[in-house]
């Protein structure tokens, strides 16, 4: 035969059958007690890890616990290599088995690369940008209406 065990709600004590106080709430809550200590309390609103003599405040300060004489293994930690996404291990290991004097000249072409790539479009950027240059373009729209102003009768204030 088991026997059912409530918990205390403030203290953490057991509560065996026909023992304690029930204490319920207008919300419909019900809180066990094992006595009017711990009842009392909480209805003080303590804190029970502040209080001696409550499960809580004992495991937070590590009172009646038995401590273990053997220690804790720890584990040597391995190093472990692994690839990272967009360059397997193989390469990893090349580059960096590379003299940096290799490594060095390789950063400089790229760069070398990048820079003349980046020329070339700014030439050809301005190369396009010459044949519809804005200003030239205007200049000839100018003309043209000029000469049509010319062409038409002058106009006459006179009022009818």
């Amino acid at each position: 035969m088991s026997l059912k065990l409530d918990l205390c709600n403030f203290s953490g004590m057991k509560i065996y059958p026909s023992r304690g106080i029930r204490l319920a709430r207008v919300d419909g809550k019900v809180y066990n007690f094992v006595n009017k200590k711990s009842r009392n309390a909480y209805l003080m609103k303590k804190n029970p890890r502040k209080i001696a003599w409550t499960v809580l405040y004992r495991r937070k300060h590590k009172k009646g616990t038995e401590t273990d004489v053997a220690k804790k293994r720890t584990r040597k930690t391995t190093k472990f290599q692994r690839s990272i996404q967009g360059a397997t291990l193989e390469n990893i290991l090349a580059k960096r088995n590379q003299k940096p004097e290799v490594r060095k000249a390789q950063r400089e072409q790229v760069i070398r690369s990048q820079k003349e790539k980046l020329k070339a479009k700014k030439e050809a950027k301005t190369s396009n940008k010459k044949k519809t240059d804005t200003k030239a373009v205007r200049n000839a729209q100018k003309k043209i209406n000029k000469a049509n102003t010319k062409s038409r009768p002058a106009r006459t204030n006179v009022m009818q």
